[in-house]
């Protein structure tokens, strides 16, 4: 099962936070994931998910991912927390870059962060900074179901980030919780609408009098 190029479109309107709270929390994934630039300057990750799993130190499975990135794509780096050597910086971030994907997330390390950050077009996302790079290239798994973040991420999986953090939507959530985010969406506007008339906090968000 994929996600459709039309709910694809209506889930770009929706912000992590929406998805967060309409799931209870169930597609979040780990809040110590976090991107790269200041609140107010990250710019929006969404794409489907292609999955890289990492030993520690060994990039073996990035290499393999970068062979098969499309527009659009986010790389899902599952390197189990990893904190020691990193799994990509400048030089195959951009090479990620240049294929037209949309980001990186990684649960575990990247390096080069003075280049990754300055990109307005590309979203990086990571649990920790380090110097240090790889020390081999040949293990891990392209493509399969990961680990990440305290969820399991399929390759197809949608991904989107924003400054409150990350989460994941599975084909058959994507289906499930569209018209649920819609609302919530609607109703956060009609919240706002109300307030801004100069209506009292409970009155507005329909809470019983305290």
């Amino acid at each position: 099962m994929t996600i459709s190029e039309a709910l694809l479109a209506r889930w770009r309107r929706v912000p992590t936070a929406v998805v967060a709270d309409i799931t209870g929390g169930a597609c979040q994934l780990d809040p110590d994931i976090r991107p790269l630039r200041p609140a107010g300057q990250q710019p929006a990750l969404f794409g489907r998910a292609l999955t890289a799993e990492c030993p520690p130190a060994d990039i073996g499975a990035v290499i393999g991912a970068l062979e098969l990135a499309k527009r659009g794509d986010v790389l899902v780096i599952a390197a189990g927390g990893h904190r020691h050597t990193a799994t990509i910086g400048e030089i195959l971030g951009g090479y990620l870059r240049a294929r037209g994907a949309a980001g990186i997330i990684c649960d575990g390390a990247v390096r080069d962060v003075g280049a990754l950050g300055t990109w307005d077009d590309f979203s990086v996302f990571s649990r920790f900074v380090t110097p240090r790079g790889p020390t081999s290239f040949a293990q891990g798994a392209v493509n399969g179901v990961v680990s990440f973040g305290g969820r399991k991420i399929s390759p197809g999986d949608l991904v989107i980030g924003d400054d409150d953090g990350l989460v994941r939507l599975t084909p058959e959530d994507a289906t499930t919780w569209i018209e649920a985010a819609e609302e919530a969406l609607k109703r956060e506007r009609q919240w706002q609408e109300a307030l801004a008339t100069g209506k009292a906090i409970r009155e507005a968000l329909g809470l019983p009098s305290g």
